[in-house]
C-alpha cells in the first residue's frame, strides 16, 4: 500500500554531489511492500559499471577500426601527452560525448528514463575514459589502471568511514564541503577571468603552468569528489530505510556511478599532472 510522507524541508541538506541525488532527496513516496533495498541498488550499480566497460571495449574497437586513417589533428596536452586524431575518430568522439551529455540531463529531469538514459551515459563515460587512457595517454596507459585501483581504494575507505560513523552527513559536514566546493569553483572562475584581462593574463598563465600548484589543486579536487561520496551513501541509506519505492533504486545507482566516475577522472587528472611534473 502506498503512503505519502511529507518531509520537513528545513532538514534537507543544502546540496548533494550531483543533481540526480538532489532530486532523489525530495522524494515523498513511501511503500509498505516492494521498497528499495541495498541489494537492488548494488545490482543496478553493477549494471551501470558493466555498461561502462562496454563503452571502454567499444572505444578500443573504434581505435583499431580507424588505425589506418590519416591524422587530421595533433594536440599536445600537459606538454607530455600528444593526441593524434583522425577525422572519423574525432567525429565519433564528439557524437558520443554529446549523446552522453544529453542522456545525463534526461536521467536528471526524467527519472523514468534512467534505466535507458543511465545506460547511454555510462557507455559514453566508458568511451571517454578509454579514449583518455588509450589515446591521450598512449605510452602511459598504466596511469589509467593506477587511477582505477586508487578509485576503488577511495570508495572502500569512504564507505568504511561512513558505515563506522567516523564521518556523518550532518550540517557541519555539508557546510565544510560546500565551502570547499564553492571555493574550488571560485578559483577556476577567477583564473578564467584573469586570462581574459591583458594585465593579469601572464600571471594567470604562469599559475596554470605551475606544476606544483596544479597538483595541489588536483589533490583538493580529489578530496572534494571523495567527500561527496558520503552524501551519496547517506541518500542511499535514506532511500532504503525510508522505504522508497523500488523504482528509485535506478536513480540511487545512477547517482552513485556519477560520483564514482567523477572521482576516477579527478584521480586520473592528478596522476597525469604528477607524471608530467616528473618528466620536467
Amino acid at each position: 500500500m502506498n503512503t505519502l510522507a511529507m518531509e520537513n524541508t528545513s532538514s534537507r541538506p543544502m546540496f548533494y554531489s550531483n543533481p540526480v541525488l538532489t532530486r532523489l532527496s525530495r522524494v515523498t513516496e513511501r511503500v509498505d511492500n516492494g521498497a528499495a533495498t541495498y541489494a537492488g541498488i548494488a545490482s543496478k550499480t553493477a549494471f551501470f559499471l558493466l555498461i561502462t566497460l562496454v563503452g571502454i571495449v567499444a572505444q578500443l574497437m573504434a581505435k583499431a577500426l580507424f588505425a589506418a586513417e590519416p591524422v587530421w589533428q595533433t594536440i599536445t596536452i600537459y606538454e607530455r601527452y600528444t593526441l593524434a586524431l583522425s577525422k572519423p575518430e574525432a567525429i565519433l568522439f564528439g557524437v558520443i560525448t554529446v549523446a552522453a551529455f544529453i542522456s545525463e540531463f534526461a536521467g536528471i529531469f526524467i527519472r523514468r528514463t534512467i534505466p535507458v538514459s543511465g545506460a547511454i551515459y555510462a557507455a559514453g563515460q566508458g568511451y571517454v575514459i578509454s579514449f583518455l587512457v588509450f589515446n591521450v595517454l598512449s605510452g602511459y596507459e598504466y596511469l589509467g589502471l593506477e587511477a582505477l585501483l586508487l578509485t576503488v581504494a577511495v570508495v572502500l575507505v569512504m564507505s568504511w568511514l561512513y558505515t563506522s560513523n567516523r564521518i556523518r552527513d550532518n550540517k557541519k559536514y555539508r557546510t565544510v564541503l560546500l565551502t570547499l566546493f564553492v571555493g574550488s569553483i571560485a578559483i577556476g572562475l577567477l583564473t578564467f577571468v584573469a586570462v581574459l584581462i591583458p594585465v593579469t593574463r601572464p600571471y594567470a598563465i604562469a599559475m596554470q603552468q605551475n606544476a606544483g600548484l596544479s597538483i595541489t589543486l588536483d589533490v583538493i579536487g580529489v578530496l572534494i569528489a571523495a567527500l561527496f561520496l558520503i552524501s551519496d551513501f547517506s541518500l542511499i541509506q535514506n532511500c532504503v530505510e525510508q522505504n522508497y519505492p523500488k523504482e528509485y533504486e535506478w536513480a540511487a545507482a545512477f547517482g552513485l556511478v556519477f560520483t564514482v566516475t567523477w572521482v576516477y577522472l579527478k584521480i586520473l587528472d592528478l596522476l597525469m599532472h604528477m607524471a608530467n611534473k616528473g618528466k620536467n
